[in-house]
Formats: structure tokens, C-alpha cells, sequence
């Protein structure tokens, strides 16, 4: 398993492509914005891109789906609810082949409501995509009420689950650093050590203040 992280554009937009060195065989995460530089590096190294996969159908994700189909013929990948055209519709629990490669859908409504999040293993390394769900040091951002709700319930039902040393690769480089781990996140996310869905959205409201007062960009 090899993962190629790049910057697209956007708001600091990460693409990724997700390749089975066994096999040749390659995947677009949220191919946004510059999915022609995607193609490219995953050509370049010898891989055949056959999927773009899609965590959610904000339009700073899903952007460059059309192009990427074009240039490779892959089939995009969107949750069952998500708006835009897509050629495989998945839900929570739906696994995708890439390659020998299982990518795991797992379901992470709250940014989003048909965002899911991508979860896949190879011989001890372990990643997992999140999208808009959750970056390093900080979440993704919803409103105050059940977006919150939903969210803070993807974040511990779902992605805290995960084995600790699960790489987090998120959709922007907007948090502490750019990739960090699930056990990581457990320990130091400010979010994730809130006790109870009150204080997360307590801090969701002040955290503008909160940013501030611990020095964070």
C-alpha cells in the first residue's frame, strides 16, 4: 500500500492517491480542483487509477470527479445521499477493491450528511480518509445543533474505534500539522477529550477564544 498526499488548491485542499503496489492498481481521494496533477503522479509512478473516491459532495471535494473520470475512466465513488453524478452509490459497512486493497466505507454524517470517511489495511499499516470529519487538532465544522450532534457521535462511535496507529489523512491542511494518528487524536484533540456532547459544542462556539488562547493558527 502506498499513499501520495498533494495539495490542489482550494482552501488548502489535500488530494490523495491511494495505490496496491502488488497489483499497479490506484485510487483519487477528493480529487479537487487539479485532478489533472493527480493523474499525473499516479501515471508517472506506473499506477492505474480505477477509482475516485469521494468523502462528501461539498464542491471543494467532489470538483474534479468529471475531469478525473475523463482522463482515467475511473468510477466515482459517492455516499447513496450525496449529490452529483456518480457510478457506485456506498453506505456505511460497503467495502470498495482496489487492487487487493479493501477500502472500508465507514459512514461520518455531521459535516455533512452523506459524508463518509475511507478505511483501509495492509499488512500492519493501517489509514483511514476523513475528509471534513476530522483534522488534525481541531474537527470539522457543523452548526450548533444536530450537525454537532452528529458529528461528535462519527467522531467516537466511528473513527475513535479505529486502531490507534491508523494514519489520519484529512481533506485540508488546515490543522496542527498534516496527517497525524488515531491514538493521537484520542489523547490530544481538543475536541475529541471533551466529556460529553454539552463542552463539544460548548468549545465548537468558543473556539475562536480557545484558538487564541492556546496560540493555534
Amino acid at each position: 500500500m502506498r499513499i501520495e498526499r498533494l495539495l490542489t488548491g482550494g482552501d488548502r485542499n489535500f488530494g490523495y492517491v491511494l495505490a496496491d503496489e502488488q497489483t499497479g492498481r490506484a485510487a483519487l481521494v477528493d480529487a479537487s480542483y487539479d485532478p489533472d496533477r493527480l493523474v499525473r503522479w499516479a501515471e508517472s509512478e506506473g499506477y492505474s487509477i480505477t477509482h475516485i473516491l469521494t468523502t462528501h459532495d461539498h464542491a471543494d471535494h467532489a470538483n474534479g470527479n468529471a475531469r478525473a473520470r475523463e482522463l482515467t475512466g475511473a468510477q466515482v465513488v459517492m455516499h447513496v445521499d450525496g449529490a452529483g453524478e456518480a457510478d457506485i452509490r456506498v453506505n456505511d459497512g460497503d467495502t470498495i477493491a482496489v487492487g487487493r486493497l479493501e477500502v472500508r466505507v465507514i459512514g461520518t454524517p455531521g459535516h455533512n450528511p452523506s459524508h463518509v470517511c475511507y478505511y483501509v489495511e495492509e499488512r500492519g499499516k493501517r489509514a483511514v480518509f476523513t475528509g471534513d470529519t476530522l483534522f488534525v487538532g481541531k474537527v470539522g465544522g457543523t452548526d450548533f445543533g444536530e450537525g454537532a450532534r452528529l458529528e461528535y457521535e462519527s467522531l467516537h462511535t466511528k473513527l475513535m474505534g479505529l486502531p490507534a496507529d491508523t494514519r489520519v489523512l484529512p481533506g485540508h491542511d488546515v490543522g496542527v500539522k498534516p496527517e497525524s494518528t488515531i491514538g493521537h487524536e484520542r489523547q490530544h484533540n481538543p475536541f475529541l477529550v471533551q466529556p460529553d456532547l454539552e463542552a463539544f459544542v460548548r468549545l465548537k462556539r468558543t473556539w475562536p477564544e480557545y484558538k487564541k488562547a492556546h496560540n493555534i493558527a
